[in-house]
Protein backbone atom coordinates (compact mmCIF):
# COMPACT_ATOMS: atom_id res chain seq x y z
CA UNK A 1 0.00 0.00 0.00
CA UNK A 2 0.92 3.80 -0.92
CA UNK A 3 1.46 5.55 2.72
CA UNK A 4 0.61 8.75 1.34
CA UNK A 5 -2.18 7.76 -0.63
CA UNK A 6 -5.69 7.93 1.73
CA UNK A 7 -7.51 4.46 1.67
CA UNK A 8 -10.56 4.96 -0.25
CA UNK A 9 -12.23 2.17 1.87
CA UNK A 10 -11.32 4.30 5.41
CA UNK A 11 -14.11 6.27 6.92
CA UNK A 12 -12.70 9.92 6.90
CA UNK A 13 -13.15 11.60 10.19
CA UNK A 14 -14.25 14.80 9.70
CA UNK A 15 -12.06 17.67 10.10
CA UNK A 16 -12.50 20.68 12.43
CA UNK A 17 -11.04 24.35 11.56
CA UNK A 18 -7.80 23.47 13.34
CA UNK A 19 -7.60 20.21 10.65
CA UNK A 20 -8.70 21.46 7.49
CA UNK A 21 -5.86 21.44 5.35
CA UNK A 22 -4.90 17.72 7.13
CA UNK A 23 -5.32 14.41 5.26
CA UNK A 24 -5.63 11.86 7.97
CA UNK A 25 -3.66 8.92 6.59
CA UNK A 26 -4.46 5.34 7.50
CA UNK A 27 -2.68 3.89 9.75
CA UNK A 28 -0.23 1.32 8.29
CA UNK A 29 2.15 0.39 11.36
CA UNK A 30 0.77 -3.69 10.52
CA UNK A 31 1.47 -3.57 7.42
CA UNK A 32 5.22 -2.44 7.57
CA UNK A 33 7.58 -5.68 7.49
CA UNK A 34 9.76 -5.14 10.97
CA UNK A 35 12.43 -7.83 9.99
CA UNK A 36 15.19 -5.68 9.33
CA UNK A 37 13.82 -2.25 10.84
CA UNK A 38 16.31 -2.57 14.30
CA UNK A 39 20.26 -2.25 14.53
CA UNK A 40 21.96 -5.80 15.65
CA UNK A 41 22.02 -5.61 19.83
CA UNK A 42 20.24 -3.48 22.12
CA UNK A 43 20.78 0.03 21.01
CA UNK A 44 23.55 1.18 22.46
CA UNK A 45 27.06 2.23 20.46
CA UNK A 46 28.48 -1.57 20.57
CA UNK A 47 24.84 -2.17 18.27
CA UNK A 48 25.41 0.45 16.26
CA UNK A 49 29.23 -0.63 15.20
CA UNK A 50 27.67 -4.29 14.31
CA UNK A 51 25.53 -2.60 12.40
CA UNK A 52 27.97 -0.75 10.51
CA UNK A 53 29.90 -4.14 10.38
CA UNK A 54 26.84 -5.62 8.82
CA UNK A 55 26.56 -2.98 6.31
CA UNK A 56 30.07 -3.48 5.81
CA UNK A 57 29.67 -7.51 5.30
CA UNK A 58 26.02 -7.89 4.92
CA UNK A 59 27.20 -12.04 5.51
CA UNK A 60 28.20 -10.91 9.52
CA UNK A 61 25.81 -12.65 11.46
CA UNK A 62 26.78 -12.10 15.69
CA UNK A 63 25.61 -15.64 16.53
CA UNK A 64 27.67 -16.94 13.83
CA UNK A 65 30.71 -15.13 14.83
CA UNK A 66 30.81 -16.15 18.38
CA UNK A 67 30.41 -19.75 17.54
CA UNK A 68 33.32 -19.62 15.39
CA UNK A 69 35.24 -17.21 18.18
CA UNK A 70 34.43 -20.67 20.35
CA UNK A 71 36.05 -23.37 17.49
CA UNK A 72 38.95 -20.34 17.85
CA UNK A 73 39.51 -19.81 21.24
CA UNK A 74 39.93 -23.57 21.75
CA UNK A 75 42.50 -23.84 18.26
CA UNK A 76 44.56 -21.00 20.07
CA UNK A 77 44.46 -22.68 23.31
CA UNK A 78 45.51 -25.88 22.33
CA UNK A 79 47.98 -24.54 19.81
CA UNK A 80 49.41 -22.45 22.62
CA UNK A 81 49.54 -25.33 25.35
CA UNK A 82 51.01 -27.49 22.39
CA UNK A 83 54.02 -25.11 21.24
CA UNK A 84 52.08 -25.04 17.53
CA UNK A 85 53.61 -21.66 16.17
CA UNK A 86 52.35 -22.90 12.88
CA UNK A 87 48.93 -23.15 13.69
CA UNK A 88 49.33 -20.07 15.93
CA UNK A 89 50.86 -17.63 12.79
CA UNK A 90 47.59 -18.19 10.76
CA UNK A 91 45.29 -17.12 13.44
CA UNK A 92 47.03 -14.14 15.41
CA UNK A 93 48.20 -10.79 14.32
CA UNK A 94 51.76 -10.33 14.27
CA UNK A 95 51.78 -8.61 17.87
CA UNK A 96 49.36 -10.91 19.33
CA UNK A 97 51.09 -13.99 17.86
CA UNK A 98 55.09 -12.29 19.12
CA UNK A 99 53.80 -12.54 22.45
CA UNK A 100 52.65 -16.14 22.05
CA UNK A 101 55.85 -17.41 21.06
CA UNK A 102 57.84 -15.50 23.16
CA UNK A 103 55.99 -17.33 26.15
CA UNK A 104 56.54 -20.99 23.93
CA UNK A 105 60.34 -19.91 23.40
CA UNK A 106 60.51 -19.56 27.35
CA UNK A 107 58.62 -22.45 28.26
CA UNK A 108 60.93 -24.09 25.65
CA UNK A 109 64.01 -22.84 26.96
CA UNK A 110 63.31 -23.77 30.79
CA UNK A 111 62.63 -27.42 29.59
CA UNK A 112 58.49 -26.76 30.83
CA UNK A 113 55.91 -28.46 29.76
CA UNK A 114 52.52 -26.67 29.55
CA UNK A 115 49.25 -28.67 29.98
CA UNK A 116 45.68 -26.42 29.43
CA UNK A 117 42.62 -28.49 29.15
CA UNK A 118 39.81 -26.63 27.86
CA UNK A 119 37.11 -28.39 29.97
CA UNK A 120 34.58 -26.40 28.30
CA UNK A 121 33.29 -22.65 27.50
CA UNK A 122 30.43 -21.42 29.56
CA UNK A 123 30.00 -18.64 27.59
CA UNK A 124 30.97 -16.41 24.51
CA UNK A 125 29.58 -13.01 24.56
CA UNK A 126 30.73 -10.30 22.16
CA UNK A 127 31.27 -7.56 24.60
CA UNK A 128 32.48 -4.72 22.08
CA UNK A 129 32.52 -3.95 18.47
CA UNK A 130 33.94 -1.00 16.56
CA UNK A 131 34.73 -0.48 11.86
CA UNK A 132 38.04 2.09 11.77
CA UNK A 133 38.56 2.46 7.71
CA UNK A 134 38.04 -1.07 6.76
CA UNK A 135 38.78 -2.92 9.51
CA UNK A 136 36.38 -4.34 11.89
CA UNK A 137 37.14 -5.73 15.18
CA UNK A 138 35.02 -7.52 17.52
CA UNK A 139 35.77 -8.21 21.70
CA UNK A 140 34.43 -11.39 22.84
CA UNK A 141 33.98 -12.74 26.76
CA UNK A 142 34.98 -15.78 27.22
CA UNK A 143 34.23 -17.35 30.15
CA UNK A 144 35.60 -21.10 29.96
CA UNK A 145 36.73 -23.86 32.36
CA UNK A 146 40.13 -25.41 32.37
CA UNK A 147 42.81 -27.28 34.13
CA UNK A 148 46.00 -25.10 33.72
CA UNK A 149 49.19 -26.77 34.79
CA UNK A 150 53.02 -26.05 34.50
CA UNK A 151 55.04 -29.18 34.38
CA UNK A 152 59.43 -29.17 34.50
CA UNK A 153 61.35 -31.35 32.89
CA UNK A 154 60.86 -34.00 35.38
CA UNK A 155 57.22 -34.10 35.04
CA UNK A 156 57.03 -31.87 38.88
CA UNK A 157 53.90 -29.96 38.71
CA UNK A 158 55.67 -25.63 38.97
CA UNK A 159 52.52 -24.16 39.02
CA UNK A 160 48.46 -25.03 39.14
CA UNK A 161 46.82 -28.26 40.13
CA UNK A 162 46.21 -31.18 37.63
CA UNK A 163 42.98 -32.25 39.43
CA UNK A 164 41.49 -28.59 39.60
CA UNK A 165 39.26 -26.98 37.28
CA UNK A 166 39.55 -22.89 37.52
CA UNK A 167 36.93 -20.54 35.35
CA UNK A 168 38.85 -18.29 33.67
CA UNK A 169 37.71 -15.11 32.12
CA UNK A 170 38.98 -13.87 28.67
CA UNK A 171 38.63 -11.26 26.57
CA UNK A 172 39.70 -11.66 23.42
CA UNK A 173 39.54 -8.79 20.12
CA UNK A 174 39.47 -10.41 16.91
CA UNK A 175 39.83 -7.96 13.59
CA UNK A 176 38.97 -8.65 10.19
CA UNK A 177 40.00 -6.35 6.66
Amino acid sequence: PDPFRPDPDAKREPADDADENVVRLPDRSGDAPQADAAPIGDGDSMAAALTRIKIADPSFDPDQFASGARVAFEMILNAFSGGDRKTLKGLLSPDVYANFEAAISKRERANEVLEDTLVGIRSAAIVDAGIDGRMASVTIKFISEQVNVLRDATGKVIEGDPNRVVDVTDYWTFARD
